[in-house]
């Protein structure tokens, strides 16, 4: 059977041409997954790894695009510039695909490369997609860290993403499946969602959340005068964890910011307000992986949702002390 996969092509990282290289895309240097071990490589080397997928968006009734979100992060990320602060190398490992809506076996190979990419000492950076790349990407992390470490799951959403599968696993089911997933290995379930909106989610939702003991901040809680509620909420959460699986669906954001997603609304939250909860979150030194979902440049203005998304992928590739 042919692996979902896409190898990288750097016709998707294209820019400005400076003496020094100076722009991300004079950086990238390209991995196939499927050609054997990965090269020589920095310790905690970023990998971006797309999840070219929208099945589980059309599960979920969305609207379809989201296939096309990591090649759209690729082309905004591509022009922006590499600072000193930066990693020097810098990888795309390519795309993992959706053929034939087979959406379980492309969660189980993207599972397989992020549980190879952190064994071997990277940090991946998944863009996507439908935000059922989160189950998969869980699940791949999990496994590479063991059961020994507990590893939590910090989501910034406008949803919780617990519905039922019913039956088949969606956009609006991952952290269900990983609660499910906890539940038989006897794993503790740590799951964090910051943004969430009272109404983009049913009261069954917030039951099942409480039921699990979700750690809620509300969109409300991320406006001035207001903040330092949500990052003492964050602190606490991140406190007993020794490693941390980092999310971010676009859709949180306000459509005003990111009109390009699966599920718009004008009542999501501001970068301004987002941008000090990620920075306590990059500095906490917990972050082992992330992803960044539900981009969908068919729906997009201008390319302000894709710029959004690399400058949130730019900020963590200069944080300082991450790699």
């Amino acid at each position: 059977m042919t692996p979902p996969y896409c190898s990288p092509d750097r016709v998707h990282w294209q820019g400005r041409k400076s003496a020094g290289k100076e722009y991300l895309h004079e950086n990238i240097r390209l991995v196939d997954l499927l050609s054997g071990s990965l090269p020589d490589h920095d310790h905690k080397a970023p990998v971006f790894l797309g999840y070219a997928c929208d099945e589980g968006v059309a599960r979920n009734h969305g609207r379809p695009g989201a296939a096309e979100g990591p090649n759209a992060i690729r082309r905004a990320l591509g022009r922006m510039p590499l600072l000193r602060s930066a990693p020097r190398t810098l990888w795309d490992a390519g795309d993992v695909v959706c053929p034939d809506g087979d959406l379980e076996a492309t969660q189980e190979f993207f599972s397989t490369q992020v549980n190879r990419l952190v064994r071997e000492g990277c940090f991946p950076l998944a863009v996507g997609g439908g935000h059922d790349i989160a189950y998969a990407h869980f699940l791949g992390v999990q496994q590479a860290l063991g059961p020994g470490v507990r590893l939590g799951i910090l989501n910034f959403d406008a949803h919780f993403d617990l519905r039922e599968p019913e039956p088949r696993g969606h956009s609006g089911s991952p952290f269900l499946q990983v609660a499910s997933h906890c539940r038989e290995k006897n794993l503790p379930f740590s799951y964090a969602c910051v943004g969430v909106r009272p109404d983009a989610n049913p009261g069954e939702l917030w039951d099942r959340a409480a039921a699990l003991g979700v750690r809620v901040v509300g969109r409300n809680d991320l406006q001035p005068g207001r903040l330092e509620g949500a990052l003492s909420a964050i602190r606490d959460f991140l406190e007993p964890l020794d490693a941390l699986y980092l999310t971010i669906d676009l859709d949180g954001f306000s459509s005003a910011f990111a009109p390009g997603v699966s599920a718009a609304s004008p009542m999501g939250y501001s970068p301004e307000a987002f941008l000090p909860c990620f920075d306590l979150i990059l500095e906490s030194g917990k972050v082992r992986s992330m992803d960044v979902a539900e981009l969908n440049p068919t729906h997009d203005r201008d390319g302000q949702t894709a710029i959004l998304a690399a400058s949130l992928i730019h900020r963590v590739l200069h944080q300082a002390g991450l790699f």
